[in-house]
Parts: structure tokens; C-alpha cells; sequence
């Protein structure tokens, strides 16, 4: 078989079906996979069923495109995988009252780690993804370097800070340096029926967008605790604290006079606390299982611009390594709702330096 066969990941959406065919169109083997994550009957929420992410039609679309170009296309049950790794961590994060990224989980640990692990067999030496990004060899630097899409608008760097140096070796990201609008063209150029397909914007195994309702239907028992007030005194009851986030104005049940928001959420104690906007500004933090991408890890503090979650500004901030997977981060002005659970993603300029999942908040 042949020693440049490469694997393209395809979730039947026009990206990955593009980045596929492009693929081919430019002469190389390929080999089209999409991966079954979850069943619609195990995750509830089916209020769609139109052919989102691992429907039968999205694997339908797949198959489809792979026909019309004349590549194998298998669909693949990662099913266990995704639940350990994203579905079960999803869960156990609300519950332990941070705010999860799930897609961030599925990147560093599925898309790329488990999917390889299940194909070698298959001589592929490459993987190939509809992410927009770009991925290439720094001689300078000496090791892959992770860049920002040429679209920004559409840039997934974000999501991928989790990527090992022996990932992004075999990793191609043929999007990288096209817009959106440039891509749906291509798909109607090569007269792909997901050309116009429309775009999901919630969370693949949350249909209804419903999260309260996902992690609810996992917990059983009593989950209530008392929600707390800016005085400190309790003002009321929930009913979970997975159906809060750091930050949250609505749905709180309470009333000041003023605004109030989430500003701390205790598992232990199963307790929500709420405060006043200005408690919400902070500036340091830190960060659990830190992964460096385009520079080496560091030994000592690094300048970076930080983003702590996917639609979040880069604002600057000081960077210092603490050791056993941590760091410490502090922006130079405070930040509003730095929330635990999510990622924080270092930048300099188009490159992606690393990341890390937030921690630990540090007040002033």
C-alpha cells in the first residue's frame, strides 16, 4: 500500500467532505472515515434527527462524496472512546461546578489520538481534518508549529491546543488557507450535495442544546443546594449546580434590585454564589494539564496573548510554568468571568504557543 495513503476524518459536513476531496483531487490516496460517537437514543434530546453529526444521513453524505471520487470510505464505532473521554468528563465537570469544553476533548483525545490508534492497520501516514488551521515544520524552531486559519472568522487553533508534536507530525489540515465562503464554492465546483448543507452549532451530543437536561438525566438523586447572595446570606434554592456557569445573569430565580451574576460555584457544599459585575473582573489563574505546541515548554515566565474561551478576545498576559502540568497566567487588566473548565490558548500573533484547562481562579 502505498507510503502516502492518508486517512481523512469525515463527518459528513461540507468541511471535512471538501477537505477529503481535495485531497484526492490533487492526487493523493485516500481513505474516508467517519467515526459513530454516539447513538441519539443513549444521549435523549432527539429533536432533530435531520442529519447532524452521526446521523445516518451525515454518514450517507460521506459515503457519497467518497463514491463520486473513487475513495474506500468505512464508518467506524468509537462509541466506548467518546464516552470515557468526552461524554463521562462532560458530566463530571458540571457536576464538579466548572464549565466543560467537549470539543476540546474530542480533538486531544479522539479525532486524532484514538482515531489513529484504530486505523494504522490501514499504512495511512497521515491524518487529514476539515479543521481550519494550519499545521507545518519549523526548522527554525525545530519542531510543528500550530498557526491560525487564514480565516480568522473561522479559525479552530483554539480547539486544538491539546495536539502532541507526534500528532501534528501526521496531522494535514487542508482548509487552512481557505475562507468558508471559498469552500462552499469548491463544494459546488465538485458538485457535492453538502454544499449547502447548514451548520451545527451545539454541542454534537446535546441535540437540544439542552445541558441541564444531559447531566440531569445522568445524576439521579437529590442534586439541590442553596444559592447564596452578594451579602452572603441565602436567598434560594437550585436545583443543580450544572445548570450554572461563572458569569450567568438569567435563570437565577432571585432578585436584588440590580443585577446579579454567578461568581463561584462549591460542589462540596453544593452551593451557587452570586455577585456584583465588579466582583466578576479578575486577573490571574491557573491552568491544569498546560500543553506547549509551537514553542518548547518554557522554564521561565513568557509574554503570550491569552484567550479563555473560543469567542473571547486575546488579551496580554504573563505566562509562568509551575511544574507537574500547571501555570500560572495574569493578565495585565482584569478579565470578566475567567471560568473554570474552560480553556485558556496562548498566542503570538498567528501561532499557537499551547493552552490549558482553567483551574483555579486567584483573587486579588
Amino acid at each position: 500500500m502505498s507510503k502516502n495513503l492518508i486517512l481523512a476524518a469525515m463527518s459528513g459536513g461540507v468541511d471535512s467532505t471538501v477537505a477529503a476531496c481535495l485531497l484526492v483531487s490533487e492526487g493523493h490516496p485516500v481513505i474516508g472515515v467517519t467515526m459513530k460517537l454516539w447513538d441519539y437514543s443513549k444521549v435523549g434530546g432527539d429533536t432533530h434527527q435531520d442529519g447532524r453529526c452521526c446521523s445516518l444521513e451525515s454518514m450517507a453524505d460521506a459515503r457519497q462524496a467518497a463514491v463520486r471520487f473513487g475513495f474506500p470510505h468505512y464508518v467506524l464505532d468509537f462509541q466506548e472512546p467518546f464516552f470515557e473521554a468526552v461524554i463521562s468528563d462532560f458530566a463530571s465537570e458540571y457536576l464538579s461546578g466548572r464549565t466543560p469544553n467537549p470539543c476540546v476533548q474530542c480533538n486531544r483525545f479522539i479525532k486524532f489520538r484514538a482515531l489513529w490508534e484504530k486505523v494504522r492497520h490501514f499504512g495511512a501516514k497521515k491524518i487529514a481534518t476539515g479543521h481550519y488551521a494550519r499545521v507545518e515544520f519549523s526548522e527554525e524552531r525545530e519542531r510543528f508549529v500550530l498557526k491560525k486559519a487564514v480565516d480568522l472568522s473561522r479559525d479552530q487553533s483554539y480547539f486544538l491546543w491539546g495536539q502532541r508534536q507526534d500528532e501534528l507530525a501526521k496531522t494535514l489540515f487542508p482548509l487552512g488557507n481557505m475562507t468558508k465562503l471559498e469552500v462552499r464554492e469548491k463544494a459546488r465546483q465538485m458538485r457535492l450535495s453538502v454544499a449547502d448543507k447548514p451548520e451545527s452549532r451545539e454541542i454534537c451530543f446535546v441535540p437540544d442544546g439542552d445541558y441541564a437536561r444531559f447531566v440531569s438525566e445522568r445524576v439521579g438523586g437529590n442534586a439541590s443546594g442553596p444559592i447564596i447572595g452578594p451579602d452572603g446570606r441565602e436567598v434560594g434554592a437550585h436545583n443543580g449546580v450544572y445548570r450554572y456557569t461563572i458569569g450567568q445573569r438569567h435563570g437565577l430565580g432571585v432578585s436584588f434590585g440590580q443585577p446579579v451574576y454567578v461568581k463561584k460555584i462549591d460542589p462540596s457544599r453544593r452551593a451557587v454564589y452570586l455577585a456584583y459585575d465588579s466582583e466578576l473582573w479578575k486577573r490571574a489563574f491557573i491552568l491544569r494539564e498546560v500543553n506547549w505546541v509551537s514553542v518548547a515548554p518554557p522554564r521561565k515566565e513568557i509574554n503570550a496573548s491569552v484567550r479563555i474561551r473560543y469567542l473571547a478576545k486575546e488579551k496580554p498576559a504573563a505566562i509562568t510554568p509551575l511544574g507537574d502540568g500547571k501555570a500560572g497566567v495574569v493578565f495585565d487588566a482584569p478579565e470578566r468571568a475567567i471560568t473554570p473548565g474552560q480553556s485558556a490558548v496562548f498566542y503570538d500573533g498567528e501561532y499557537l504557543l499551547g493552552g490549558g484547562i482553567i483551574e483555579q481562579i486567584i483573587d486579588d
